[in-house]
């Protein structure tokens, strides 16, 4: 089974590739995206981190509160959404 994880106050220039290089030294990682602004593309500063069950809170426990490119990331498990 597969977290979700949210991940909240990114450095504007962010890129998939560097959360999955940030997160992979903790756990699993099994995908991720940047949400970004659907006109101009620019990142949003948030993105989700998607990771094996077993390493959600110990990837949690290990990135949030941590300092990436001067930011202070957000990490906690992503909340369901309703439509």
């Amino acid at each position: 089974m597969a977290s979700t994880l949210y991940v909240g106050n990114l450095p504007w220039a962010a890129k998939t590739e560097d959360l999955e290089e940030v997160f992979s030294r903790h756990g699993a990682v099994l995908g991720s995206r940047i949400i970004r602004d659907r006109q101009t593309g620019r990142s949003r500063g948030f993105g989700f981190v998607e990771v094996k069950e077993e390493d959600a809170d110990v990837i949690i426990e290990a990135m949030n509160g941590k300092e990436m490119e001067g930011r202070v990331l957000i990490v906690n498990k992503a909340k369901v959404r309703e439509k």
